[in-house]
């Protein structure tokens, strides 16, 4: 089961779970495209609002059994300072980032115990360890998902579910800049301008490597950047 699967991180990792073997369930808002990549990997297409409480019930009810929910779906809006800060953008980015992963994961967490081997896995960020000028927003929802999973392993010991973070930096493919620069294309090509970012790919070949390892292992947390980033913020960017 993967959310926010119909592009990006999302798509890559329902097609790489695909051909590791697993029957894929898509879920996401934009159901058009998710029935394109349903086609192509044989997978099972169901629409999914993460921030809507009955979309997510709804969609659990369909979903009967599962054994590895990947938690994908997110974003960022804005790069405002906290004296200029956009409530509606911060609400959204916490709904969709912290209370998205926390209610769709609650909702399933009985199928994952009756599965026997259950796994979690939450696609998080590196602003989930590093703060950033301009950034608040997003890595105080992304700071509180990965506190989510820490706890989560904590609750979760003696029972047959792992828990896993995926932490990637700049991933490039993606819609990612695009909303969060609010659809402004020339400021979203810049945070790519030269340097070579992880694709989508990169992401979903970790995930995939996480949830195929022998059941007693938990990978607990991986953290992922191009070599052409060191932090959040430090990158090396080449001439054009």
């Amino acid at each position: 089961m993967v959310t926010g699967a119909s592009a990006g991180i999302g798509a890559a990792t329902a097609r790489a779970l695909a051909a590791a073997g697993f029957e894929i369930v898509l879920g996401a808002r934009r159901l058009d495209r998710l029935e394109e990549i349903a086609g192509e990997i044989g997978g099972r297409p169901l629409s999914l609002d993460v921030s809507d409480g009955e979309s997510v019930r709804t969609f659990v009810s369909q979903v009967p059994d599962v054994r590895v929910l990947v938690n994908n779906a997110g974003g960022a809006v804005g790069r405002e300072p906290v004296a200029e800060a956009d409530e509606d953008a911060w609400r959204w980015m916490w709904e969709v980032n912290f209370l998205g992963t926390s209610r769709v994961t609650r909702a399933f967490l009985p199928a994952l115990e009756r599965s026997g081997d259950g796994h979690v896995v939450i696609v998080g960020s590196i602003a989930g360890f590093e703060p950033y000028a301009g950034g608040a927003g997003y890595t105080g929802a992304k700071h509180a998902e990965r506190a989510l999973a820490k706890t989560l392993r904590l609750e979760l010991l003696g029972k047959p579910i792992r828990v896993t973070e995926v932490n990637p930096g700049l991933v490039g493919g993606t819609e990612f800049s695009v909303v969060r620069f609010r659809g402004d294309l020339d400021r979203a090509r810049k945070v790519y301008e030269g340097l070579t970012p992880l694709g989508p790919e990169d992401v979903a070949d970790c995930i995939a490597w996480a949830v195929t390892r022998p059941s007693h292992v938990n990978v607990d947390e991986i953290v992922v950047r191009p070599r052409d980033q060191a932090t959040a913020t430090e990158f090396h960017r080449r001439p054009s």
